[in-house]
């Protein structure tokens, strides 16, 4: 099981205006290079995002289904590629005016499930950390487009 967190200095419904749209994903998950909706209902369980990923001259298709959604709260879903599915799951905790992002991520089925091991968890942590600092910048970014973030330290544990 690869599990990686990281203090994000945005509010949780910030963070899972992020996540609650499938078009951003390309945006934040490392080697994604196109997310779309499928169906619209994103996060729905049961709905659908397509991806693209690509890796150096190659492209792969696939899909991810939404599996259990707690809006604000948790987000978990199944990754399917050629190799197989994975489970990733976001957690987000209230931290002050900031949120505590928890990601866990394992392969359930196919090749990648055999393949398993702690070197894989290695690369997959080092994966998260890049796709969680890139989350942060979209939420922020997103937020300073909407305007109501105060600049940095101003107003900490304040909400409005």
């Amino acid at each position: 099981m690869a599990q990686w967190n990281r203090l994000v200095e945005a509010t949780p419904e910030d963070v899972w205006s992020v996540l609650s749209d499938g078009r951003l994903y390309s945006r934040f998950v490392v080697g994604t290079h196109d997310t779309w909706e499928e169906d619209g209902e994103w996060p729905a369980p049961g709905s659908q995002l397509g991806y693209v990923l690509k890796l150096g001259p190659k492209s792969y298709r696939g899909r991810t289904t939404s599996r259990i959604c707690e809006p604000g709260r948790r987000l978990e879903l199944e990754a399917k590629t050629d190799l197989g599915t994975a489970r990733i799951a976001f957690r987000l905790v209230p931290w002050g005016a900031d949120t505590l992002v928890v990601v866990d991520e394992h392969p359930l089925r196919g090749p990648a499930a055999h393949w398993h091991n702690t070197a894989v968890d290695t690369l997959t942590r080092w994966r998260h950390r890049g796709m969680l600092a890139r989350l942060e910048d979209v939420a922020l970014s997103r937020k300073k487009k909407t305007g109501q973030r105060q600049g940095a330290g101003e107003g900490r544990g304040v909400r409005p």
